[in-house]
């Protein structure tokens, strides 16, 4: 009885990893010819992670 206790619980957290479709920066769909991968993360285009990488840029230097 206690080892089907133990189990419940890995089995419960253990969650299936969802496909990344769309680009995070601008919301397009992800086509497989131009994809570009950075910091753990599918984009559509150079573009979009630069774009994306920005703003947390700026937000450094505006709290220095």
């Amino acid at each position: 009885m206690a080892n089907e206790t133990a189990q419940a619980p890995a089995a419960a957290e253990a969650k299936p990893v969802e496909k990344q479709t769309n680009c995070p920066s601008c919301n397009k769909p992800l086509k497989k010819v131009r994809r570009y991968y950075r910091n753990g993360k599918f984009y559509c285009t150079k573009k979009c992670w630069l774009k994306s990488t920005k703003p947390a840029e700026d937000k450094e230097g505006a709290a220095k």
